[in-house]
């Protein structure tokens, strides 16, 4: 503690401030470009990586959905002709009846 005295009665507290304030600033700029930046380029690679992904995932989405329109056209399409096949054999079946009495 006298050693820090001594330096603020040589060289006055700014110049003592500023030159442990740039310590510190040294040593969180050192931590983070050796800790941080490391974990910061992984996690990138992680995330893009989720996004295709997710890209892939939403494509198949929207083919599954395209796939799953056409089965319900193509089922609408059926029930109508089978209604129609129907309707034509009731009235076929009516008309042999009538002749028949």
């Amino acid at each position: 503690m006298e050693n820090l005295a001594d330096l603020i009665n040589r060289f006055g507290f700014p110049v003592v401030a500023a030159v442990g304030l740039s310590g510190m600033t040294y040593y969180v700029w050192s931590w983070a470009t050796k800790e941080i930046k490391p974990v910061l380029s992984e996690a990138n690679a992680t995330l893009v990586a989720l996004i295709d992904r997710i890209r892939v995932l939403d494509n198949d989405l929207i083919r599954l959905d395209q796939k799953v329109q056409t089965v319900i056209q193509l089922r609408k399409i059926v029930l109508e002709i089978e209604k129609k096949d129907a309707y034509e054999q009731i009235n076929h079946t009516n008309e042999e009846k009538k002749l028949k009495l």
